[in-house]
């Protein structure tokens, strides 16, 4: 039950994110929205969901894991009532910010409950390789749904579904889930402002970049501001006694590769589904229902793939091994996508590699989130789940900002058919050259041992460190 929670909560994040790409062009019609308003209802939600991941992460370790996730669930609840009642655009992004705030406490507790509930070893594989499985495929998934609700009925209908599965997942929380307890210690409320400020200073200028350009002084502006503030948190985290990121998780080199290995996974994820969206209605002409159903190669290839991996492990293949073997054949996926001409059709150009990018996260979802866990006790799970999702959220953000970025400045922003197609193939061929780096690091560190760093203390201060650790 504790894992279907986890599963369900993690689930309805990705299947909502996805249905809003889906369904943007008809909000738009229905509402009528600009251009600006339009952007605001993706931007508004990132920005939120990701500059308060690492807070609301390590608010679940001091403040008790099921209290903070049924705030989560109860915020993204009602969020998403709100955006499907929506009469106006005001209403429609206001109701996206409570939504995000409800994802950025959902995304980390919910890896946090793997930490605490499953010990590693067999408990933490099926439970990762699960939690992979969702993360692949939640994204795709949620492209299907949205093209049919848009299709068939309403952009609505998205949101509403997310009102049952809430109900029903905060009283299975309640009823499964212990009493929350406080641990000792209170937050870093510094950290805190610092951490929000600076990543919403980043993610900002990264979505904002594309409409008002790089050498526009509140983009740039807005960027540097940003990585100064994460400049001064990082230095102040080394110094406060009780973290909101605490830095020794960054020692072992699994964890330090499995989060980099992330960051540059997810952004050419991303990208993917940006390019490829367009190229399936623009170029090669599908409805959004019939580009909804384009995705189920990926959907369905991760997840019958994704359910060999534990048995993978169980007979000794490293996930060091299936990490760097999965985002391999994503390399091979992506290429093929950035080389081979929309002109052969859906199958050849799209179809065949997309399933091969399934195949590629079907196998290192899992093992990779397992990495990004490991070895991290349960007062420190919220901080480490923070950090995933944070470089998670991050690296989406910056994908699809920096490869479009890069694309429109080859191409141009026509809506021709060969500047679209040319867009997604060069984005395409960085987002390869990425994963290629990516399987790079994953095999360079993940599973590599972590030095210790434990000195012999000095019999004179016994007493002072046991009275510190009290």
């Amino acid at each position: 039950m504790v894992l279907a929670i986890v599963l369900i909560g993690y689930l309805i994040i990705l299947l909502d994110t996805a249905i809003v790409v889906t369904g943007l062009p008809a909000i738009g019609a229905e509402l009528g929205l600009t251009a600006l308003h339009l952007s605001w209802v993706q931007n508004s939600y990132t920005l939120i969901s990701g500059s308060f991941l690492l807070l609301c992460a390590r608010a679940g370790d001091v403040f008790g894991r099921r209290r903070v996730l049924n705030v989560g669930i109860a915020l993204f609840t009602l969020a998403s009532l709100a955006i499907g009642l929506s009469p106006n655009a005001a209403w429609l992004i206001a109701a996206r910010i409570v939504q995000g705030a409800g994802a950025a406490i959902l995304a980390p507790t919910t890896l946090a409950l793997i930490t605490e509930y499953f010990p590693e070893g067999e408990p933490r594989v099926r439970a990762t390789s699960g939690y992979g499985i969702v993360a692949g495929i939640g994204a795709a998934a949620g492209m299907v749904l949205g093209g049919v609700f848009t299709s068939l009925w309403s952009w609505r209908v998205g949101f509403f579904i997310n009102v049952p599965i809430g109900i029903a997942l905060y009283f299975m929380a309640r009823s499964v889930l212990p009493v929350s307890r406080k641990r000792s210690g209170q937050l870093d409320v510094l950290g805190a402002v610092l951490s929000v400020l600076g990543i919403g200073g980043i993610l900002f200028a990264v979505v904002m970049s594309p409409e008002f350009g790089i050498s526009n002084p509140l983009v740039s502006g807005s960027f540097v501001l940003g990585v100064l503030l994460i400049g001064v948190f990082v230095a102040h985290e080394n110094r406060v006694p009780q973290p909101l990121m605490p830095l020794k998780l960054f020692r072992s080199p699994t964890r330090s590769g499995a989060v980099a290995t992330r960051f540059l996974l997810v952004g050419a994820t991303f990208s993917f589904f940006f390019f490829t969206t367009q190229v399936m209605q623009e170029v090669l002409g599908m409805s959004a229902l019939e580009a909804g159903l384009g995705f189920l190669p990926l959907s369905v290839t991760q997840f019958f793939v994704a359910l060999g991996i534990p048995s993978l492990i169980r007979s000794g293949v490293s996930e060091r091994i299936l990490v760097f073997a999965g985002v391999v054949v994503m390399v091979i996926g992506m290429g093929w996508l950035a080389f081979v001409a929309t002109g052969y059709g859906y199958w050849l150009s799209i179809g065949i590699p997309m399933a091969l990018l399934g195949v590629g996260q079907g196998i290192c979802w899992g093992p990779l989130n397992s990495a990004g866990i490991a070895d991290t006790s349960p007062s420190e799970a919220g901080a480490a789940s923070g950090i995933v999702n944070s470089f998670h959220q991050i690296g989406g953000t910056l994908g699809v900002g920096a490869y479009s970025a890069l694309a429109v400045a080859v191409m141009g922003s026509s809506q021709s058919v060969n500047a679209v197609v040319g867009r997604a193939q060069i984005g395409q061929a960085v987002a390869a050259f990425a994963l290629l780096v990516a399987a790079i690091v994953a095999l360079a560190f993940i599973g590599k041992p972590q030095k210790s760093t434990y000195k012999q203390p000095n019999p004179d201060s016994i007493a002072e460190e046991i009275s510190f650790a009290q």
